[in-house]
C-alpha cells in the first residue's frame, strides 16, 4: 500500500469523516497512481502518527478521504544514527541518501572534507540539499518509516565535531584500521547498545579520496573511534550502507 508524509495534523479522532486531500497527495494519488473512489493508501504525519486512509471521491482538482484506522506498526531503526561524509563525485549523495533511508538512518550530514574531489559551493549547495531531501521523502514513503530523514551541508569538520558532542557514540569508518586488521569496534558498538539500551550515533565516512591523517587525528582527539568495516575496502557509497545494515543486523534481527 502505497505511504505518503503529510504536514497536516490527523488524529484518529478524525475517522470517519470527510477530510480533503492535501494537494500534492491529491496530485500523486490521481494523476500519477491512478488510484481512484474506495482505493486505500497509508498517511503519516509530522508527529509520526500513521493511518490508513480510504479515497472517498475524486474530480480534476480536488480529493475526499476518510480515516479507516490506525497504524501500529513500528519501521523504524531502533537507535538514532546521524551519517555524515565528506562530499564525493558523481551522484553518490543520492545513493547514500536513498538506500541509508531505507536502511534507518534518521540523518546525514555533508562537507566539503580535506581529500574530497567535487566541491559543494554555495549555490549547489542548495540545489543539492533540495534534492536529497526530496529523495529521502521518497524513499522513506517507499520503506513505510514514519519518518523522513533530515538532511544538511555544514562548514566543516569542526562544526562535525560540535554537532557530534550531542551524541552517545561517535565513530569514523577508516581504513587503515581495517588493514591493520581491526575488527572489535563495531561489535562492540552493537553490544554497549544492547547492553545499554538505544541510543544516538554519528558515524563519519570519507569521500572517494578518503581521509586525511590531519582529519583523524582531530577526530580521535574528541572521542571518535576507528573502526574498520571488515577486511575489504569499500567505495563510499557502500561504507555508510555496510554500517546501516550490520546495526541492522545486530540489534534488530536476533
Amino acid at each position: 500500500m502505497q505511504r505518503f508524509f503529510t504536514t497536516k495534523e490527523f488524529s484518529i479522532e478524525d475517522k470517519n469523516k470527510k477530510l480533503l486531500l492535501p494537494d500534492d497527495i491529491f496530485h500523486h494519488l490521481v494523476h500519477v497512481l491512478r488510484m481512484k473512489k474506495d482505493d486505500c493508501f497509508e498517511l503519516v504525519t509530522t508527529n509520526e502518527n500513521g493511518f490508513i486512509a480510504k479515497i472517498l471521491d475524486v474530480d480534476k482538482k480536488k480529493g475526499y478521504f476518510e480515516i479507516v484506522s490506525e497504524l501500529h506498526c513500528n519501521s523504524e531503526l531502533p537507535v538514532d544514527v546521524t551519517i555524515a561524509c565528506g562530499v564525493s563525485k558523481g551522484d553518490k549523495a543520492e545513493e547514500i541518501v536513498k538506500k541509508g533511508t531505507q536502511l534507518g538512518a534518521n540523518n546525514f550530514i555533508f562537507f566539503n572534507s580535506q581529500y574530497s574531489v567535487a566541491r559543494w559551493n554555495n549555490k549547489k549547495q542548495i540545489k543539492k540539499i533540495q534534492r536529497l531531501q526530496t529523495i529521502a521523502q521518497n524513499a522513506a514513503e517507499q520503506s513505510h518509516r514514519m519518518r523522513i530523514p533530515n538532511v544538511k551541508f555544514i562548514s566543516g569538520l569542526t562544526e562535525l565535531i560540535e554537532i557530534s558532542k550531542s551524541c552517545n557514540y561517535s565513530l569514523v569508518a577508516y581504513e587503515e584500521s581495517a588493514k591493520n586488521g581491526e575488527k572489535n569496534a563495531l561489535s562492540d558498538l552493537v553490544i554497549k547498545l544492547k547492553k545499554h539500551g538505544y541510543s544516538s550515533i554519528i558515524s563519519f565516512f570519507g569521500p572517494e579520496g578518503g581521509i586525511s591523517p590531519e582529519e583523524i587525528e582531530q577526530l580521535c582527539n574528541n572521542n571518535f573511534i576507528c573502526a574498520a568495516l571488515g577486511p575489504r575496502i569499500l567505495r563510499a557509497e557502500t561504507a555508510p550502507l555496510y554500517f546501516l545494515s550490520a546495526l541492522s543486523f545486530g540489534l534488530e534481527l536476533e
